[in-house]
């Protein structure tokens, strides 16, 4: 009996101090450190398995900071985003997100101008599909008036995305056992199809209204290509590299 009491002091002392080691950061850019998840979790503890940290070059660079934290759980993981604002000399958290992710893939976060503003924005890799062939990414476009991060909802709907140059746009491009490129542009919190392009039973071009209904502006069902990006739709213009 008294060796019973022994170990459960000692599990309650384990309970209650091991899981509060500070994670050391050494640099405030491009920091993406990587900790071994405990071998044995137990049910409610959490592990912080990856975290990255930038205040250089998201948004207005030195004056806005992100910070990602990928923490496991016993049997799911899960994404916090913090995003700030310099004011007077201090770091004002201006949003938070939390988001669940799937534990195949880390974060690879990536930081690039998806909006054309010349200010950078950000993803993160949230999920993977198609045997890895559709990269899924969650995106934030940080908005200058609010100096804000704004995180678009609907932005794991369109994997692999790229910002368009040609068209000013977002265009994602959906891998299945054909594919389709679709055109994007933001609006508000999420993103909203104006074009695509498919690839099943020849090649096909609709466009969407505001209201999302489709229109086909060209088909050609002798088309036998399988797997081709556009850059644009009309006229059609591939990708030489993507």
């Amino acid at each position: 009996m008294q060796r019973l009491i022994e170990l459960s002091f000692i599990l309650l002392l384990s309970f209650r101090y091991g899981s509060n080691s500070a994670i050391p950061v050494r640099s405030t850019v491009d920091i993406l450190q990587n900790v071994k998840p405990t071998p044995t979790i137990e049910k409610d503890t959490v592990s912080l398995e990856e975290f990255f940290i930038d205040s250089v070059n998201i948004g207005k660079r030195k004056f806005n900071k992100i910070e990602l934290s990928k923490y496991r759980k016993a049997d799911s993981f899960y994404v916090v985003v913090k995003f700030y604002s310099k004011q007077n000399g201090k770091w004002t958290l201006k949003n938070r997100y939390g988001y669940e992710k799937d534990g195949i893939l880390g974060l690879d976060p990536k930081l690039s101008d998806f909006n054309n503003d010349g200010l950078n924005d950000l993803t993160y890799i949230s999920a993977t599909a198609a045997r890895g062939a559709n990269e899924i990414r969650r995106l934030f476009i940080y908005n200058r008036a609010k100096d804000q991060l704004i995180s678009l909802k609907n932005s794991q709907e369109y994997p692999n995305m790229l910002y368009n140059k040609e068209l000013n746009c977002i265009d994602a491009f959906l891998v299945s056992g054909d594919c389709t490129t679709v055109f994007l542009k933001i609006t508000g919190d999420s993103l909203k199809e104006f074009a695509s392009v498919s690839l099943s039973d020849g090649l096909t071009v609709r466009t969407y209204n505001t209201k999302g209904d489709e229109k086909i502006i060209f088909q050609d069902p002798t088309n036998k290509a399988r797997f081709a990006r556009y850059m644009n739709f009309n006229p059609l213009k591939e990708y030489d590299k993507y």
